[in-house]
């Protein structure tokens, strides 16, 4: 649905992991708001195609972009299209992540942790790096969102990989805001708790487990992505303008509960 208040007219925003979940409900809020969107996607084309059917109803234009995060040359190239097609991009939203072990490291294989941290991380500095480029160029400001977990404070058994990932996002917004304020640039960190997403697809799968790990929050539900992609909107907003190198946890007071909270 379109709104008539267009705050994002002729902006372009990259969104990585766009093709569902987080980076979906990103892609839809901002283009809402007047953006249009490159999404980007790792494998699946069908899901990317329609967070860009979505994206287009309400109004605003669309390019899908086929790009593993973790390859720094499929970045590179990936910039200079969305530059091609759209302009030089004036937000980032980095959402595209891996969660898949569940795994104790003396059990874990050195590929996946390097996966995780090669996408997790290193796929956040990495287009982070580009887009920081572009925007130095243009002079005209920007901003960045990084899409970690609260998970970067709340340590996880067999979640290694994954917490130290999420916690390396966390300082590494906190280096660019201090890099990038007197440019101009916003940067900053959404950091969810449980957000029914295919990351947590057994909570989707199994509604005794989901049940179960929402008796740890104190809403007593996990979150909806559109959630997530409120708040993303707000810090890509002029209202958030003195925001910097700041982490909003949106876990429905979970971290808390655990007694950790960021």
């Amino acid at each position: 649905m379109e709104q008539s208040f267009k705050p994002l007219q002729g902006k372009t925003a990259i969104i990585t992991g766009g093709d569902s979940g987080i980076g979906r409900a990103c892609a839809i809020e901002l283009s809402e708001r007047g953006a249009n969107i490159v999404i980007n996607y790792h494998s699946d084309e069908e899901g990317a195609n329609e967070t860009a059917s979505q994206v287009k109803n309400n109004g605003s234009r669309a390019l899908t972009y086929k790009a593993d995060v973790g390859d720094y040359k499929q970045i590179v190239e990936m910039f200079a299209t969305a530059k091609e097609q759209f302009g030089s991009p004036w937000i980032l939203v980095n959402s595209a992540g891996l969660n898949e072990s569940g795994i104790f490291v003396d059990d874990m294989e050195i590929e996946m942790f390097d996966r995780t941290l090669r996408t997790n991380l290193y796929g956040t500095f990495y287009t982070c790096r580009e887009f920081i480029k572009a925007r130095k160029a243009d002079g005209n400001g920007g901003k960045i969102v990084n899409i970690s977990s609260i998970h970067e404070e709340v340590a996880r058994a067999g979640g290694a990989d994954y917490c130290a990932s999420k916690g390396a996002v966390r300082n590494l917004t906190r280096s660019l805001a201090l890099e990038l304020g007197p440019f101009g640039i916003n940067v900053n960190n959404v950091a969810p708790g449980m957000v029914l997403t295919p990351m947590n697809q057994k909570a989707l799968d199994d509604p005794e487990y989901l049940k179960n790990a929402e008796q740890n929050i104190p809403y007593r539900r996990a979150a909806e992505p559109w959630e997530v992609a409120k708040l993303v909107a707000y810090l890509v907003s002029d209202d958030a303008s003195y925001a910097a190198g700041q982490t909003f946890t949106l876990d429905g007071g979970l971290s808390l509960n655990l007694g950790q909270g960021a």
